[in-house]
């Protein structure tokens, strides 16, 4: 899935009930809203070849350029990734 880079949105590949997700969307939320950013949250579960792709990893987090960071992570990290793809 592409991401427009102006369009200043992340996606975050996760699954229903994933705690981990749950955690990683802690750490994102304020940071998007500080910055202005949003965020597409993608169930994995149900889709083949996102759960090919994903489904040992998740949560990840993708920005618009296609960088994927996968947890863990933390808002130092994710605030740094946010700031360099300042459109």
């Amino acid at each position: 899935m592409a991401i427009d880079a102006s369009a200043k949105t992340v996606i975050l590949y996760g699954g229903t009930g994933c705690h981990l997700c749950e955690q990683a969307k802690a750490v994102i939320e304020p940071l998007l809203e500080q910055l202005d950013w949003y965020c597409l949250e993608v169930d994995i579960r149900g889709d083949a070849a996102l759960e090919a792709l994903y489904g040992l990893r998740i949560p990840v987090l993708k920005m618009p350029s296609g960088e994927e960071k996968g947890w863990p992570f933390s808002a130092g990290q994710v605030r740094r990734l946010l700031l360099a793809a300042q459109p």
